[in-house]
């Protein structure tokens, strides 16, 4: 391990679950990593992204919720509220005014902790959303269900489903499905007071360039940038999608 990297094992909540963060010292504002849906904090992008802190010289924070990654659980105890919770410990953590980097369904959670940050009297220096899979449990779960997954819901309380980034499927569980309607933010005003700028691939398959679109609309109170890669997929993991990333970020701390 770098030696400018220390290692955190958290409680958090009243259960006093255990989740894995990794924290590098540097310059504030520190630069925050909320990552996707069944994704780990040393994946492509987010270890991308610490090398240029590094560089740099910026302090940065990344996690693993639980039930993911390092992080132990059970992805049927998983919910939207719980990975928020995790993501407001870290934060608190992280300093004065962050830079939010949140990814896929990371910039779902970005969004519900800045206007929680904001509501609480905290400033966030900016957002940027890569992909951000706002509302997933209603706009991109819910709707692929097959009456197969419905019925091991209904039996387990979490259901398969299949995954093209793992070897495996993924879990997804009723109580995840259920917390999500509390999380909702398209269709209703955001105002967060900072600069926020989504990156998304035109060639997104599993989170629609549409639904960035859409959430536009309900941060038009703030100062909204939107980068569209022409041929980018979800993932945005080549040299270039990861340089246009990090040179995005650096523009906000």
């Amino acid at each position: 391990m770098n030696d400018d990297i220390s290692e955190h094992e958290l409680r958090v909540g009243a259960d006093g679950r255990s989740i894995a963060a990794l924290e590098r010292e540097g310059a504030f504002p520190a630069v925050l990593w909320l990552g996707g849906f069944n994704s780990s904090m040393t994946g492509t992008k987010a270890s991308a992204l610490d090398r240029f802190c590094a560089e740099n010289g910026r302090a940065y924070w990344r996690f693993d919720y639980s039930a993911n990654g390092r992080s132990p659980g059970d992805m049927a105890e998983a919910t939207v509220s719980r990975w928020l919770e995790e993501a407001r410990a870290v934060a608190a953590l992280a300093g004065e005014n962050p830079v939010l980097v949140g990814s896929s369904m990371g910039g779902w959670i970005s969004l519900r902790l800045a206007e929680e940050m904001v509501t609480a009297g905290h400033r966030v220096k900016a957002l940027v959303l890569i992909a951000p899979a706002v509302d997933m449990t209603e706009r991109l779960l819910k709707p692929a269900l097959t009456p197969e997954m419905r019925r091991q819901l209904e039996a387990r309380g979490v259901c398969e489903r299949p995954s093209a980034y793992d070897d495996g499927p993924y879990r997804v569980g009723q109580a995840l499905l259920d917390d999500g309607a509390n999380h909702l933010i398209l269709g209703r005003d955001i105002r967060l007071g900072c600069p926020i700028h989504i990156i998304h691939g035109a060639r997104d398959p599993d989170v629609p360039l549409t639904l960035s679109q859409e959430l536009t609309a309900s941060l038009a109170l703030d100062d909204v940038s939107m980068t569209v890669i022409a041929d980018g997929d979800h993932r945005l993991s080549r040299p270039t999608d990861i340089d246009l990333i990090c040179r995005t970020v650096k523009r906000y701390w």
